[in-house]
């Protein structure tokens, strides 16, 4: 018997499936090394405003992704654990560059928090639209979390002190967040906040829907196109962090220190 063979299993599942991948365990400590950083004022400012961001934006990525899977892996779905969903790793959530490198590479150049990667779910394995519902609002509903707590931290923690810089790397973070909520919520086929009134469709307009879900992504980069929906879309996000006493100025101040090439 080898020790895989041996492995405790829950509900079928070896314990490995639920553990933390060493992939996202370094995106944590990259975090918050360059958080500490940041905070003390140690080598290239830019620099490690950069590797903040990212590393947090990254992490908020595979918890996005992971809210996912463990609600389908709670509504019926095992697979998701066997397909590695639940180790946080980012590798495992669809493609890398479209999953990873191109939200990167926005949020560098346009400060949007894209949807990145995918977990493929089960649908047939998962009874109830609500529940199917539910699986397509973990993802969102974590970047609003994760978006709530950032900006209680900085309430809280900038008027005590402490360098710009920091305080700007996470209102940066927030507005990410509060962008990649409103992305994710919007009624695109494809993506999460499509797939969330999917289940309620009548068969005709589902049929349509499935017909349009394979180019999500490129319905969303259209709609943000166009200056109309584009101006709505911005217009939204700025006033709920004005809503939340995001200062405008202190996350604009992070999005140009992240671009260390600038400097």
């Amino acid at each position: 018997m080898t020790p895989r063979d041996s492995e405790p299993l829950v509900l079928g599942v070896p314990r490995a499936a639920f553990r933390p991948s060493p992939v996202f365990l370094a995106l944590v400590a990259l975090l918050v090394t360059s958080a500490v950083l940041t905070w003390h004022g140690i080598g290239n400012v830019r620099l490690t405003v950069f590797g903040f961001v990212v590393s947090g934006w990254l992490v908020s990525l595979c918890l996005h992704e992971y809210a996912h899977a463990v609600v389908a892996y709670r509504s019926g779905d095992r697979g998701v654990a066997h397909r590695g969903y639940l180790t946080l790793n980012p590798l495992k959530y669809s493609h890398p560059l479209l999953s990873i490198a191109l939200p990167v590479v926005v949020v560098l150049l346009g400060g949007i928090g894209l949807p990145g990667g995918a977990v493929w779910v089960d649908r047939h394995v998962i009874p109830g639209r609500l529940r199917h519902t539910l699986v397509s609002l973990a993802g969102p509903a974590t970047n609003v979390l994760f978006a709530l707590v950032l900006v209680v931290v900085l309430r809280l923690g900038a008027g005590g002190g402490g360098p710009v810089e920091f305080w700007a790397a996470v209102a940066l973070l927030a507005f990410l967040q509060i962008t990649a909520s409103l992305l994710n919520l919007l009624p695109v086929p494809g993506l999460d906040g499509g797939n969330m009134i999917q289940p309620w469709l009548t068969p005709q307009y589902r049929r349509m829907y499935d017909l349009f879900a394979p180019y999500g992504f490129i319905l969303l980069f259209a709609l943000l196109w166009n200056p109309t929906i584009g101006g709505w879309f911005f217009t939204a996000v700025f006033a709920i962090g004005d809503v939340l006493g995001l200062p405008p100025w202190l996350y604009a101040t992070g999005l140009d220190l992240i671009r260390f090439w600038q400097g």
